[in-house]
């Protein structure tokens, strides 16, 4: 059976992201893990000893405060039909969902997200985009709840480099098999990365072909900028999900390079898939 993983924090994203993961474990024959992540003072474990005491008494509090929290939401949605855990854990947000992803063999994470802007963004970002960035397993992260029957066209961004894209087409098509959509391929044509639409449709119709996908069209979509492009395209069609891959910079390279896939968890109205490539070319 698989797992899915819905980090919760209580906001009414995190609500919205688990009644999402709630839907599709029910269709899917999915069991679902809800953590909820309390974080360490800044000053917990250090010199200040007599302030350890107090510090853990508030803990525990927070641990019992929380735990009755997510039993009484537990009551509330709970069925028959889907498996549910709940567990409270001490740490870092960001890396303690990753290593219990690690930890417990879980296959998805479901987050809801308020994304980030501005200077935050830039140099912090969201604790979504921190799991999208580093998470081995793919990443569901939407700003408002959608039921996954509602998912009917999914986008595919597509860079053609095929070389490096056999599993994440592969876990795309599973996942358009499981929502029962089509799947739109696209290629966004901007100034400095453009081709000439004759060749961009032949490496298209390969890349369709090459990987035996069912149920979907392709596209070319002309715009200043790739996200700008991906953002307008998916409202152009109307479409219910966008899918991407992303190489998952880190350190000084994501801070000049930046992230696709993040910028879209932050600034798109409609739920993003996304998982890391691997093998990066």
């Amino acid at each position: 059976m698989k797992k899915i993983l819905v980090p919760f924090d209580f906001s009414d994203q995190a609500t919205d992201a688990f009644r999402f993961a709630l839907q599709m474990a029910k269709q899917s024959a999915c069991e679902i893990h809800l953590l909820h992540v309390v974080e360490l003072p800044v000053l917990y474990d250090t010199v200040l000893m007599p302030a350890l005491s107090f510090e853990e008494e508030n803990l525990q509090d927070k641990r019992r405060n929380a735990d009755l929290k997510l039993e009484r939401l537990i009551k509330k949605y709970s069925s028959s039909e889907v498996k549910l855990e709940t567990r409270t854990e001490f740490g870092p947000t960001s890396a303690t969902i990753l290593a219990y992803v690690d930890k417990n063999a879980i296959d998805q994470v479901v987050m809801g997200t308020k994304g980030a802007i501005g200077l935050r963004e830039i140099l912090i970002g969201s604790n979504t985009e921190k799991i999208v960035r580093a998470s081995n397993v793919p990443v569901i992260a939407a700003k408002n709840f959608v039921h996954p029957r509602e998912i009917k066209n999914i986008v595919f961004p597509n860079t053609l480099e095929t070389d490096s894209n056999e599993d994440l087409v592969m876990k795309i098509k599973t996942l358009q098999h499981s929502l029962g959509a089509t799947l739109h391929i696209v290629w966004i044509n901007t100034p400095l990365n453009f081709r000439q639409d004759l060749v961009t449709r032949e490496h298209l119709s390969h890349f369709a072909k090459r990987y035996m996908i069912k149920d979907y069209t392709l596209n070319i979509f002309n715009d200043t900028e790739e996200e700008a492009g991906i953002v307008n395209f998916t409202h152009w069609i109307d479409a219910d999900m966008i899918a991407l891959g992303t190489h998952g910079r880190k350190g000084l390279a994501h801070i000049l390079a930046g992230s696709l896939a993040e910028n879209l968890v932050n600034h798109i109205d409609r739920p993003v898939w996304t998982y890391t490539i691997k093998n990066e070319h």
